[in-house]
């Protein structure tokens, strides 16, 4: 049995729960009530994302990819200029759980096909089963796996290739060289066709709609290209700006269409329409951005312009969570510490589901981890009761969170003004004894976890008296004791034994001279002369003093003595008249 509970002024210590809130007793589980809390830090269920490991396996990293077969990340990186004694460019697989390299392939062709290290700009596309397709200076194009030793690849021939994204075919990739945008061939970099705009930097393609966006921040505006004809469908304007173009993405989902703009985020739908503008905070500038089908989100990356002598540079980056039917931001922005644009732009990879966010730091040449946390959500609060003192109370409390949230129970000794945490009380099932001093105290649990704390509806324990008349009359049956014996002439005959109790019932009275007992009761013999010397017997079972029906016949002293009287009185008579009839037999 747990022993009763002090109360403490400090916190308890914290421990894992996520089960049914109950308030029972030990013997007879009662019902639970239906959620509800008594107010939070956050509001229950709020998401947050929080940085939980750092990567530093993969030099300079340019890009991310995590394939969406093997579940591997895909890292092209830049070499690390602090590294002197190692060249770390080249596409590297790690292990997204820890961090841990699990190869690089640094080596791919050169123009003559000579293979020499080479760093990874661009992750294109994954490759079925595992691997991917890059890009890599100046005009290459290479496909490899995880473990193999080199690349293979080829370069397209022109000018040095400026952006490249997967291509409107498995067996292709889309380059831009400028303002040209070419399909490529992957395996032979061979040009299958091109088209010539005004003005370009980078692009994005939606195979579902069969349409390219080629954004020409110059000008500012965006071509809409028809993947069929390959030819200029349409032409959006972007609002007046300074110039500065972060990214472009399509949302695979909606084909929505988002660009990162000057300190901005401009969104068109599929035809062009504007949607909306998101804009970052101080001078954050967007550099990146990710979609999750599965939560209809999309993630950007902003970074810092790192020049402190700007209003608003801090040099930290923020990542921003948004619906896409709507745009509206659904977590608090998460601070990026030291991301800023001054050595490269930043890279975003999530995981299908959102759980998992991954994000390149150019500048600490690291790759952040960050997990989806989410508040306790409390699922069950518990009831009030009523027991007798001395029952054994348990509570068991419920909550949802992400991490899994720990649990401390609280008391209130003034109907809930105020609240102390209960010393040990860190598990999830409480349970103690109840005494009368706790008639009134409240009770409750409160969880918590790194979003924030929530506690449950408080239940009001009251405390009754027991009842210690147990062993009272009624219940139990009732054995009827034997008949006495018949004693020798000038002596009382023996007393039967008293009927014994079960169960709590009225107790029997026990023979002449029966001793006080709390088992069955026997009377004793008479002494000679004496009709049941003994004391009268004592009542068992701790009931009523009388006896009950079906008792002993012989179940009191004084019945005995007055028939022991009338037996001596005809014994005398008796002999009397045989002292006359032998008299007259004589005569």
């Amino acid at each position: 049995m747990t022993p009763r509970h002090p109360l403490t002024p400090g916190r308890a210590g914290a421990a894992a729960a996520a089960l049914a809130l109950v308030l029972a007793t030990a013997a007879t589980g009662s019902p639970v009530s239906a959620a509800g809390s008594e107010g939070a830090d956050v509001p229950q269920g709020t998401v947050a994302y929080r940085s939980v490991a750092r990567f530093a396996t993969a030099g300079k990293p340019r890009d991310l990819l995590l394939h969406p077969d093997s579940k591997k990340l895909y890292v092209g990186s830049d070499d690390l200029p602090e590294t002197a004694d190692v060249n770390e460019s080249g596409l590297h697989v790690l292990d997204p759980a820890d961090g841990k390299l699990r190869s690089t392939v640094g080596q791919a062709p050169g123009p003559t096909g000579t293979l020499g290290r080479r760093a990874v700009r661009q992750l294109l596309a994954p490759l079925p089963g595992d691997g991917a397709v890059f890009s890599y200076p100046l005009r290459g194009i290479g496909t490899a796996k995880d473990g193999e030793a080199a690349a293979a690849g080829a370069w397209v021939p022109g000018a040095a290739v400026t952006h490249a994204t997967a291509g409107l075919t498995p067996a292709t990739v889309l380059v831009a060289q400028g303002p040209v945008l070419s399909q490529v061939d992957i395996a032979t970099a061979a040009v299958k066709r091109s088209v010539t705009l005004e003005g370009g930097d980078g692009f994005a393609v939606d195979p579902v709609r069969g349409t390219v966006w080629f954004t020409d921040i110059g000008n500012r505006r965006m071509y809409r290209i028809d993947a069929a004809t390959f030819q200029v469908a349409a032409t959006v304007e972007f609002p007046a700006g300074e110039g500065f173009g972060g990214f472009t993405e399509v949302d695979p989902e909606t084909g929505a269409v988002w660009v990162g703009l000057d300190s901005s985020v401009v969104v068109h739908d599929a035809t062009g329409k504007r949607l909306g503008t998101l804009r970052g905070s101080g001078s954050d500038m967007p550099r990146a951005a990710g979609f999750d089908a599965t939560t209809h989100e999309a993630f950007v990356v902003w970074q810092d312009a790192g020049d402190t002598s700007q209003p608003g540079s801090d040099n930290d980056g923020t990542l921003t969570v948004h619906r896409t039917r709507d745009l509206q931001e659904v977590v608090k922005p998460v601070v990026l510490p030291g991301i800023h644009v001054q050595l490269g732009s930043a890279a975003v990879a999530v995981e299908p589901g959102g759980a998992t966010v991954f994000v390149s730091d150019p500048v600490a040449g690291r790759i952040i981890r960050l997990e989806r946390a989410t508040s306790p959500r409390v699922t069950r609060s518990p009831a009030d009761r009523s027991v007798a003192a001395g029952t054994e109370v348990s509570l068991t409390a419920e909550a949802e969170g992400t991490p899994r949230p720990a649990v401390t129970w609280q008391v209130s000794t003034d109907a809930g003004r105020t609240w102390q945490p209960v010393a040990g009380a860190t598990a999830p099932t409480y349970t103690f004894t109840a005494a009368l001093s706790d008639s009134g105290r409240r009770y409750r649990a409160e969880f918590s976890n790194d979003v924030g704390a929530v506690r449950t509806a408080a239940a009001t324990l009251t405390v009754t008296i027991a009842d210690t008349t147990s062993g009272g009359s009624g219940g139990g049956s009732t054995t009827t004791g034997g008949t006495g014996g018949t004693g020798a002439a000038g002596s009382a005959g023996s007393t039967g034994s008293a009927g014994s109790t079960a169960g709590g019932s009225d107790g029997g009275s026990g023979g002449a001279g029966g001793s006080d007992s709390t088992s069955d009761v026997s009377g004793t013999s008479g002494t000679p002369g004496s009709v049941g010397g003994g004391s009268a017997g004592a009542t068992v079972g701790g009931g009523d003093h009388t006896t009950p029906n079906g008792g002993a016949l012989a179940s009191t002293g004084v019945a005995v003595a007055s028939l022991a009287g009338s037996a001596v009185v005809l014994t005398g008579a008796g002999w009397v008249l045989m002292r006359r009839a032998r008299a007259r037999s004589t005569r």
